[in-house]
């Protein structure tokens, strides 16, 4: 039995769920098909237990899902045994840190929109350093140097062997307020602009004079799944980040990112903005 369930683990078990939902099955009915307990379904639905692919895919012809693109890519969840690099902080970060790098580490793209800070992957040493820096009640010297290393190594996403591809959409009053110095300020903005030329990487720029902009609540990580039902968003909230994953509301940030998308300049004019911000500096 497991402990603390993984968000990918989490949202596999929330599928099965929505899966059996779908097909006006109890848990109870469920179980009856499997030829197993009801708890055990109820385990399983709740990530207190694993699942074969064997019998995910029984459960899901029990079910009569039809859709065999989304039962593999449920079985490829799973039975993935990846141990990736995040297992490292495991009971030394909280749990959302390791679950926001295996969730970047599995999408099959990434979309950002931020408007107060560069994002998390894109940022450097020492820009991470001085938000971590900044927090109340003070970090512990050690634990802030474990979130800064965490938010480095976040970037094997976009500098590994297999980046993914990834589009940000920035306000310029993130690119103008300088969480550090001077130096600093005018350090993260050149690095800024070398990643925007990489291939794999958009970085667009909405910009103080944009007339009627009103979207300043939008701020997110979208990550793509092996399908769109699979996407999951993250937003930060009062207690941490929180993973959304219904299609409703999935529907709604691709249509709000795709809205603030369309309004921010295009690549080139965005870079040309932020050399123009790093002479300023």
């Amino acid at each position: 039995m497991r402990r603390e369930p993984t968000a990918r683990q989490t949202r596999l078990a929330t599928e099965l769920r929505r899966l059996r939902e779908a097909a006006d099955l109890s848990a109870r009915e469920a179980a009856t098909l499997l030829g197993v307990s009801p708890a055990q379904i109820t385990h399983i639905e709740s990530a207190l237990a694993g699942v074969s692919e064997k019998r995910l895919r029984l459960l899901a012809a029990n079910y009569s899902c039809p859709d065999d693109e989304l039962i593999d890519a449920l079985v490829a969840m799973a039975t993935d045994r990846t141990r990736g690099w995040w297992e490292e902080y495991r009971e030394l970060l909280p749990a959302p840190f390791l679950d926001l790098a295996e969730l970047e580490h599995h999408a099959t793209f990434l979309r950002e929109v931020q408007f107060l800070y560069i994002p998390g992957v894109l940022q450097t040493e020492q820009y991470a350093r001085a938000v971590y820096g900044y927090r109340v009640p003070e970090l512990p010297s050690e634990d802030l140097e474990l979130r800064v290393q965490h938010r480095m190594r976040r970037k094997v996403i976009l500098e590994g062997p297999s980046p993914t591809f990834y589009e940000a959409v920035i306000h310029e009053a993130a690119l103008r307020i300088m969480v550090s110095d001077r130096a600093a300020s005018r350090a993260q903005l050149a690095r800024l602009v070398e990643l925007s030329e990489a291939d794999h990487i958009t970085v667009r720029v909405i910009p103080f004079d944009l007339e009627g902009f009103a979207g300043a609540t939008s701020a997110m990580t979208y990550a793509g799944g092996a399908l769109p039902r699979l996407d999951t968003v993250v937003r930060d909230g009062p207690h941490g980040a929180a993973f959304i994953d219904s299609e409703a509301q999935l529907g709604s940030f691709r249509t709000l990112f795709h809205k603030v998308e369309a309004v921010s300049l295009d690549p080139e004019r965005s870079r040309d903005l932020i050399h123009r911000l790093t002479k300023e500096l």
